[in-house]
């Protein structure tokens, strides 16, 4: 059986993931410890998942409803079990345990959203106009981001939000009714300040706008960012020499601030490279979309596009002190075996469903 790898995988999508994927393998390994060692394992899987889904016919089955919605209610009872029995770690209800490593349902339900609100919106896009239409999408958004943010996990909460956002307007929703949509959000959020936010959920927004306010408390993630940045210089230290990470005096490096801990050692230059990558992956996921006749496969396309971009932006806008820190990773780059799962399998259906993909 002779199937050129030019007719499944796209090389603009597979490239930039690959060299993503090794940038933050390099920066794990620099950094020691076990995160190398299981990010290692979880590559593997998420290797798969990129290379292997496009190979299946997952047109056909997307193309029933009952598949559908198995994946949105599979996803809404994880995040349903792991709220009533998962033990709390680091003070949030996130994650369920086995053995060494852990599971977040919560990323999974990524997945499940772009791939419903996808069918939901290709089906319903030409009567995205009426209220009743705005109104059922809002609320198969809502009913999982309010499981989400109880756990607490508000950085989650918000890239859901996004997704679902980004596909009112990417639907044509008309301007007026965004105003309105934005109006509802704002009051939301009005709420949610005075009554569903923890303290130290507020103070880390209040913190964005005093930055030079009690640098050793709840200053002290992004100041130790801003000095692993602004030392690395055009080159960086090298491999394994970034002292802000070595010494552990940025938290979190292999998570949230790990575009920090790459920039330490690696410089501008490995900075512009990692950004101007993730750019790449953007776009020809993108071009994708764009190119599909097929409004599922531009919709999920479209859909993940949004939801990297939201990642991107807020993971770096914190690292550079611009945006608060809540908790939210760069794709492929980050440690975490979840999200990297998560971002992996919707690479391979976006190549499995999607039609006219650059050769290899």
């Amino acid at each position: 059986m002779n199937i050129k790898l030019s007719n499944k995988l796209d090389a603009g999508v597979i490239v930039s993931a690959f060299l993503l994927l090794a940038i933050g393998l390099v920066t794990l390994m620099s950094s020691g410890g076990a995160f190398f060692t299981r990010q290692l394992i979880w590559a593997t899987g998420a290797i798969i998942f990129m290379v292997g889904l496009p190979f299946l016919n997952l047109r056909a089955a997307f193309s029933y409803r009952w598949v559908i919605w198995s994946i949105y209610l599979s996803a809404f009872a994880l995040l349903v079990s792991v709220l009533l029995l998962a033990s709390p770690i680091h003070g949030a209800k996130s994650w369920i345990v086995l053995g060494s490593f852990q599971i977040q349902p919560s990323e999974f339900m990524k997945i499940a959203l772009i791939i419903f609100l996808s069918s939901f919106f290709a089906k319903q896009h030409v009567s995205i106009a009426r209220m009743s239409v705005i109104f059922a999408s809002f609320i198969y958004f809502l009913i999982p981001a309010v499981l989400i943010i109880l756990q607490p996990d508000l950085g989650t909460g918000l890239i859901l939000f996004g997704i679902w956002f980004g596909y009112l307007i990417l639907s044509g929703l008309p301007f007026r009714h965004v105003l309105s949509a934005l109006l509802i959000i704002l009051i939301i959020g009005v709420i949610a300040w005075n009554f569903g936010l923890a303290g130290y959920q507020k103070a880390r927004i209040a913190a964005l706008f005093q930055p030079n306010v009690d640098r050793l408390g709840i200053n002290y993630n992004v100041a130790q960012s801003k000095i692993a940045i602004g030392s690395a210089g055009i080159f960086g230290k090298g491999f394994g020499q970034g002292t802000q990470v070595q010494l552990g005096f940025l938290p979190a490096a292999q998570t949230d601030f790990i575009f920090s801990a790459f920039v330490e050692e690696w410089g501008l230059v490995g900075g512009a490279l990692l950004i101007l990558t993730f750019l790449f992956l953007i776009y020809s996921i993108l071009r994708l979309g764009i190119r599909s006749t097929n409004n599922f496969a531009r919709f999920v396309s479209l859909g993940t596009a949004t939801m990297l971009s939201l990642h991107f932006i807020i993971n770096l806008g914190s690292a550079l002190g611009l945006l608060p820190v809540i908790g939210v990773g760069l794709p492929f780059v980050s440690y975490g075996g979840s999200n990297l799962l998560t971002v992996a399998i919707l690479v391979g259906i976006i190549q499995g469903i999607a039609e006219n993909k650059s050769k290899f």
